[in-house]
């Protein structure tokens, strides 16, 4: 269940902008889960790294850095 609660954290992340801010500003892993905590995701640094590790670059990249993410061109070169 916990699990869930790390994937379900990173989908109201991507639609939350003061979450994102949030959440980026902080570099620590215990930071970032008690963040989490605090709106009801209960999840460990174990399941918050698996989570990640499944994220793509660029899901990772509007998580932790909106704004930067991986570029994609309408007519590529």
């Amino acid at each position: 269940m916990t699990q869930q609660n790390a994937t379900r954290l990173f989908q109201a992340v991507k639609k939350d902008q003061a979450l994102q801010q949030k959440l980026k500003a902080t570099a620590d892993p215990e930071a970032f889960i008690k963040i989490a905590k605090e709106r009801g995701y209960d999840f460990t640094t174990d399941e918050l790294e698996n989570e990640i590790n499944k994220l793509s670059e660029e899901d990772l990249a509007a998580i932790v850095n909106p704004g930067w993410g991986t570029r994609r061109h309408i007519l590529p070169r």
